[in-house]
């Protein structure tokens, strides 16, 4: 998604319209008229409850049924599109669950970021207790595909760069940080427990020496939050985010935080699965905003073979806008 002013539909060049780019790439269950094996049907369950989970989080219900306790305690698939290498931990003293971690790019392995992970079980009272808390979960495969998304289209980053809804991780943002040829890169969330992280991500890579002259900073943004909102308006040449659709309180505020913080001419690129109709209502309403909005899934080579390797048989795509 771009901000110009007009909007030929193309993630390329718009004319005066802004322009929203969203991608899409199935990582749980896709239905087809052929049979799936066995475990195909149990991932798709188990990916459905564990929206469920989040579901009655967020309506701060009771969390009874055992399937849901269940898929609870662990995290969701990967692309392996990143390795993970535990580092040693400087402090032998700490006996938290926290460790960290190099991520360090597949097809691009010069490109690697430091990341403080859990490891350890994803207990409910953790999912969500203040403004949306779902990013703290893990580094969700919207996350993972958007950091390669951005490492593959690294050359067209220029100028201001803000991730939005970026969890406990924003590992996209931190990427573009590291390996684009970027002035400064703004990570965000609306979680002020995901940002006091995310803060120690950048403590972390600036000791390594991992942004260069790029100038990296965390903060709040939440997205109805109109001071958080003005303090950024029109700055960025590039706004993106990850699995951020399916909040419907939130939407149409997602959507006029990104045609606000955008620069004239500027883009978007916005990934999220094909959950329902979230994607669509979400495009409806950016095109009613008056940005220009182009949909792709079949993005990249890699990311659709392993989609089309794992999946088969599951519901969920994800798409860039």
């Amino acid at each position: 998604m771009e901000k110009n002013s007009a909007g030929n539909g193309t993630v390329g060049k718009t004319e005066p319209a802004s322009r929203l780019g969203t991608n899409s790439h199935e990582h749980t269950c896709t239905g087809n008229s052929h049979s799936s094996p066995a475990g195909a049907c149990g991932a798709a369950d188990v990916a459905r409850a564990r929206w469920t989970l989040l579901r009655q989080v967020l309506r701060q219900k009771q969390v009874d049924s055992p399937e849901v306790k269940q898929v609870s305690v662990r995290r969701f698939a990967t692309f392996d599109l990143f390795s993970r290498k535990r580092l040693v931990a400087e402090d032998t003293s700490d006996s938290s669950d926290d460790q960290w971690v190099e991520y360090r790019s597949v097809c691009f392995p010069e490109c690697s970021a430091l990341l403080r992970d859990n490891l350890g079980p994803l207990r409910v009272n953790e999912v969500l207790n203040s403004f949306d808390n779902t990013g703290n979960v893990c580094v969700w495969p919207s996350e993972e595909v958007m950091a390669h998304y951005c490492l593959q289209k690294r050359h067209m980053f220029k100028g201001s760069v803000c991730e939005l809804g970026g969890g406990m991780t924003c590992l996209a943002g931190l990427m573009v940080a590291i390996c684009a040829d970027v002035k400064e890169v703004l990570l965000s969330d609306g979680n002020e427990k995901s940002i006091q992280n995310v803060r120690g991500l950048v403590k972390r890579n600036r000791q390594a020496a991992k942004f260069g002259s790029t100038r990296v900073s965390a903060r709040v943004v939440r997205w109805d939050c109109e001071s958080d909102i003005s303090a950024l308006e029109g700055h960025f040449d590039i706004v993106m985010c990850a699995d951020c659709l399916f909040l419907d309180q939130y939407r149409a505020s997602l959507v006029d935080a990104i045609r606000r913080l955008l620069q004239p001419n500027g883009m978007a690129l916005v990934f999220a699965p094909l959950r329902g109709e979230t994607l669509r209502l979400f495009c409806q309403l950016a095109q009613q905003a008056g940005l220009c909005v182009s949909q792709h899934q079949q993005y990249d080579a890699q990311v659709w073979d392993v989609h089309l390797k794992r999946f088969t048989g599951s519901s969920i795509w994800h798409r860039c806008c």
